[in-house]
This record gives C-alpha cells, sequence and structure tokens, in this order.
C-alpha cells in the first residue's frame, strides 16, 4: 500500500479503523514516537482503500469544514472525495475534483465566513443522507441561514462518487429582506402552493 494522505480527526489507534502502513511509514511513526509526538487524532489513508465513516467521525470532519473562525476549509474531506466526483445543486453541476476544489475556493472567497451545523444524518451502506443549517456572512449583508440537505453516494472503496444537495437558495435569503419576504411567500403560494 502506497500512503497518500495523512489527514486529523480520528484516532488511529481505535479498533474500528484500519492503518495500513509501508516501511516507510512505520519508520516515521518510530521517529514521532520518540520526539514524543501524539499520533492521537491521525488517520491514514492509503491507496483508494478507506474505510466507512461513523456517524461521529463524519460529524467531526465535516463541522471542522465550517468553523466559527473564518472562512470554511475543505482541504480535509477532499480525500474522502473520488477523482471523478460529480457534485449538483440547484445552481450546477460540477465534474471532477479539480473542478469541485475550483468550486469550494469561489465559495470561500465570497463568504466572509460561513457556519454548517449538522442537524440530522443517516448513514447506510453506499450512502450518506444529512439535514444541515449553513449560515453565510458576505460584506455588506446580514448573516443568512440557509436550511437543506445533502445525500452522498459512495462507491465501493467508500469514496463520495457523487454529492447532491437540496436547498431553497432564494426563498431563505428572501426571508431576510423585509419587505421583499411576504409579497414572495404570497406568490409562491397563490401559484405553486
Amino acid at each position: 500500500w502506497k500512503s497518500s494522505v495523512i489527514y486529523p480527526g480520528c484516532c488511529a489507534a481505535d479498533q474500528n479503523y484500519r492503518v495500513k502502513l509501508t516501511q516507510a511509514e512505520k519508520q516515521f511513526q518510530t521517529v514521532q514516537e520518540k520526539l514524543g509526538l501524539s499520533l492521537s487524532g491521525l488517520l491514514l489513508v492509503t491507496g483508494n482503500d478507506m474505510d466507512a465513516l461513523t456517524p461521529k467521525q463524519f460529524r467531526e470532519q465535516w463541522s471542522r469544514t465550517y468553523n466559527t473562525e473564518g472562512k470554511p476549509d475543505w482541504s480535509h474531506i477532499f480525500p474522502y472525495y473520488h477523482p471523478d466526483i460529480v457534485f449538483e445543486d440547484s445552481i450546477q453541476r460540477i465534474e471532477g475534483i479539480e473542478e469541485f476544489k475550483a468550486l469550494c475556493a469561489r465559495l470561500t472567497r465570497r463568504c466572509q465566513q460561513l457556519n454548517m451545523e449538522i442537524i440530522s444524518l443517516a448513514i447506510n451502506p453506499g450512502e450518506i443522507f444529512f439535514e444541515w443549517r449553513m449560515v453565510m456572512m458576505f460584506n455588506k449583508y446580514p448573516p443568512t441561514p440557509v436550511f437543506g440537505c445533502t445525500k452522498l453516494t459512495l462507491n465501493e472503496d467508500n469514496q463520495i462518487i457523487h454529492q447532491r444537495d437540496y436547498f431553497d437558495l432564494w426563498g431563505d435569503i428572501f426571508n431576510g429582506i423585509p419587505y421583499f419576504r411576504k409579497p414572495y411567500r404570497k406568490f409562491l403560494r397563490r401559484h405553486f402552493g
């Protein structure tokens, strides 16, 4: 097995995780132990074979993405995504990990701060489904909450091959505009309710 990524968030000593080390990685581990560095909080991902996420791990990893101290950072969850990831939401369809990373970078540039709370979570073999509340803070505008759900489809190696986000972007944004909120909701009820 050839090591591809080391990322924080999971305990390598936990019985639930497989950690596959090459000889060089074992030497790296020995050096860390001799220097008194803690290996707690590291999981070694090897090749394309990843262990299935537990609900606790998923909440820890995805909650770290959207912190309360500034801009979001997706770098620690990119290893969970397959190189051929397909991302879809109500605005766009993105194909490939590089395009997905570019999408994340654009969102980071646009938002002053982005926070996300995972409300509920269901993990089944081959899929993860979660409900979330995201608060986006833009320059000159009040914080805007957006409520939605995400379905992640996993391949046989437990990598995310498809992500579909569901949310009502305009409805949640229009709720924050005092004089537009009521006419918008009235229009929707009259024509679609």
